[in-house]
C-alpha cells in the first residue's frame, strides 16, 4: 500500500487559486496505490516504463512533442511530483530550469531524485564537453558564473542575477539574445537608461550557478564604452538577493584598443571565446578567455574586468537589417558595430552537452540507473525490474549495433549532418558521423539575404544530399527548407529531444534516425 501524503503548502495554495477557473481532476498517481515515477521528459519515460512493467505508473513531464529546453510546467505536473516515489530528471542544463525547480521544491522528503545524465559516468557512460567552432575573427563574449554558491546555501534550483547598472560612452550599449529561428531577448539596453529603484530588473540577466550563456553585443557609435555590471545570488525565491561583486568593463568600440582611458597597460582581447564571469567562491567579477572551449583548464586565463580591454574592430561593423525585430538596434541601414554571440539561441548550459541518449551505450547506462534506483525504493519488485532491464538491455545492445551497421552504409565522406539543434555530437561520435553544426539564419549579423546567401554556400560545400530537421522544429524552419530545396537536395527527418506522431518509443527513435540517415545521404544504386 502507498504511504499516506500531504499536499505542500505551495501546492495547496496554488490550488486554490486557480479552482474558480478550472477545477482539478485528482492525477492518476494521487488515485493509484501503485508505485509512482515521473521523469522530465518522455524519452526518460520510456526508458523508465521497459525497467518497470506493469508494476509502476510512469508520468513525463514534457507532453509528447515538447521542447524541454522551454516545457513550463502546469499545476497538474506538480501534482504528479508531489505523488511521485521517484524522480528522473537528465539535467546537465537540458531542461528549462523551472522543471528542476518544480521537481526540487514538490518532491517529498527522501524521494529519490535522480539527474541521469549526472549519475550515468558512474555506469561508464561517454560524455561530451560542449565545444564549438572559433572561426569568426572577432571575440565572443558571454557571461558566466563560476562556482556553485554552496558556502552561500545555494542549491541547483538558485538563481544569480547579473545586471548592468550603467554605461558611459558615445552611443547605446545593447546586449540581447537571438534565438535559434529569430526571436529575441534584450538584456541590457542604456537607451532607456538604468533603474535602480527597480534593482535593474529591467537590464538583469538570470542564470543558474555554474553556468553560461552567450550574448550578442551592440553598438551605436564609435569610441570608449565603460559597463558598470553588479552580481548577485538569488539562494531561495523568498529571500533576499545576496550581495556578491561589482566591476567595470572596458569596450575599444573601432578604436585604438591600446589608448583606453584609464587601462593603460590592460591586456586587449580580439578573439576567441571569453565570459564576463561572476565568481561566486571568491566574490569577484573576472573575464575568463577560454582558447578551447569546453577542453580543459589548461587552456583557460582569468584576468580581473579592471585589466582588460575588449576591443571591438571595424569589421564588426553592420547594417542594421530590415527585419522591425530589430529596431530596438535603430533604423534599418543604419550602422551598428556588434559582437556576435558565439551560437544561436537559448544557449544556457554547463560544460557537458546533455543529450547522452543519442549514443546507445549510454541509454544502456540510464536503464542501470534506474533499475538500481527502483530495486531500492520498491525491494519487493527487485525481481522483476532486474528481469526486465535485463531484457531491455539485451535489446539495446542489438539496436547499438543496427544504429552502426545502418549507418555504415553510408559512404564516409558523405556521413556529414546539417541540422537545426546541436544535439547530435553522441549519435556522431558513437557511430562515426560529422557534424557540420546546426544551420539556421541569423539576421542580427546580416540582412536575411546575406544568411540565405551563407546557407546556400554552406550547403553547396559540404555537398550533402540532404538536410535534417526535427519534426517537432520543421514549422519554424522555413529558411533551411526553401534554400534546400533551391539546391535541390533533400530535407529528412531526424528525432532529437522528443518523439513524433511516428516514433513513440526509444528503440523507434534510435532506429529512425539511422534509417532516415541511410536513406538520405546513402548513393542511390544505378538499379533502383
Amino acid at each position: 500500500m502507498r504511504p499516506t501524503r500531504s499536499l505542500p503548502l505551495v501546492l495547496l495554495t496554488a490550488t486554490v487559486a486557480l479552482s474558480a477557473c478550472a477545477p482539478l481532476e485528482p492525477s492518476a498517481s494521487a488515485a493509484s496505490d501503485r508505485l509512482s515515477i515521473v521523469t522530465t521528459t518522455g524519452i526518460l519515460a520510456d526508458l523508465a516504463r521497459n525497467v518497470a512493467g506493469d508494476r509502476v505508473d510512469v508520468h513525463s513531464l514534457v507532453p509528447e512533442h515538447g521542447d524541454p529546453h522551454s516545457y513550463e510546467p502546469s499545476l497538474r505536473d506538480v501534482r504528479e511530483i508531489v505523488y511521485a516515489d521517484v524522480a528522473f530528471s537528465n539535467y546537465l542544463m537540458l531542461e528549462e530550469q523551472s522543471i528542476i525547480k518544480a521537481l526540487d521544491t514538490n518532491l517529498r522528503d527522501g524521494v529519490p531524485n535522480i539527474s541521469l545524465a549526472e549519475e550515468a559516468v558512474k555506469y561508464a557512460a561517454e560524455i561530451i564537453p560542449l565545444v564549438e567552432d572559433m572561426s569568426l575573427d572577432t571575440i565572443w563574449l558571454g557571461l558566466r558564473v563560476a562556482g556553485d554558491g554552496a558556502h552561500h546555501g545555494a542549491d541547483r534550483t538558485s538563481d544569480v542575477l547579473l545586471s548592468a547598472t550603467g554605461v558611459d560612452g558615445p552611443g547605446d550599449l545593447i546586449a540581447y539574445l537571438t534565438g535559434s529561428f529569430g526571436d529575441i531577448d534584450t538584456y541590457f539596453d542604456s537607451s532607456d537608461g538604468f533603474d535602480a529603484a527597480r534593482g535593474y530588473r529591467d537590464d538583469t540577466v538570470t542564470i543558474p550557478p555554474d553556468a553560461h550563456t552567450h550574448l550578442s553585443w551592440a553598438f551605436t557609435a564609435p569610441g570608449y564604452y565603460t559597463l558598470d555590471v553588479q552580481g548577485k545570488l538569488q539562494v531561495a525565491p523568498d529571500q533576499r538577493p545576496i550581495d556578491i561583486a561589482t566591476g567595470q568593463l572596458v569596450f575599444a568600440v573601432g578604436v585604438d584598443p591600446y589608448r583606453a582611458p584609464g587601462r593603460s597597460g590592460a591586456t586587449v582581447l580580439s578573439a576567441g571565446h571569453a565570459d564576463v564571469t561572476l565568481n561566486l567562491d571568491d566574490g569577484v567579477f573576472e573575464l575568463l578567455l577560454d582558447h578551447e572551449h569546453g577542453t580543459s583548464d589548461v587552456h583557460q586565463e582569468f584576468f580581473a574586468v579592471e585589466d582588460v580591454v575588449v576591443e571591438v574592430p571595424n569589421n564588426a561593423l553592420h547594417e542594421i537589417p530590415g527585419d522591425p525585430a530589430y529596431r530596438f538596434l535603430g533604423r534599418a541601414g543604419e550602422p551598428v558595430y556588434q559582437l556576435p554571440q558565439a551560437v544561436l539561441g537559448k544557449h544556457v548550459h554547463g560544460e557537458i552537452d546533455p543529450h547522452l541518449w543519442q549514443n546507445v551505450r549510454n541509454a544502456m547506462s540510464y536503464v542501470e540507473i534506474i533499475r538500481d534506483t527502483l530495486i531500492e525504493v520498491d525491494p519487493a519488485g527487485g525481481q522483476e525490474y532486474a528481469r526486465n532491464a535485463t531484457a531491455y538491455l539485451r535489446e539495446l545492445a542489438a539496436l547499438d549495433q543496427e544504429v552502426r551497421d545502418t549507418i555504415a552504409e553510408v559512404p564516409r565522406d558523405r556521413r556529414t549532418l546539417v541540422t537545426t539543434h546541436d544535439a547530435f555530437a553522441y549519435l556522431a561520435r558513437a557511430y562515426d558521423l560529422s557534424i557540420s553544426g546546426f544551420v539556421t539564419p541569423n539576421p542580427a549579423a546580416e540582412p536575411s539575404l546575406a544568411d540565405r546567401k551563407r546557407l546556400t554556400q554552406t550547403i553547396r560545400n559540404l555537398e550533402v544530399p540532404a538536410v535534417f530537421l526535427e519534426p517537432n522544429l520543421a514549422a519554424r524552419s522555413s529558411t533551411l527548407v526553401e534554400v534546400a530545396r533551391e539546391q535541390g537536395v533533400g530535407v529528412c527527418p531526424i528525432h532529437g529531444d522528443a518523439f513524433s506522431e511516428e516514433v513513440t518509443t526509444y528503440v523507434e527513435m534510435l532506429r529512425f534516425n539511422a534509417r532516415s540517415i541511410r536513406d538520405c545521404l546513402a548513393p542511390v544504386k544505378e538499379n533502383e
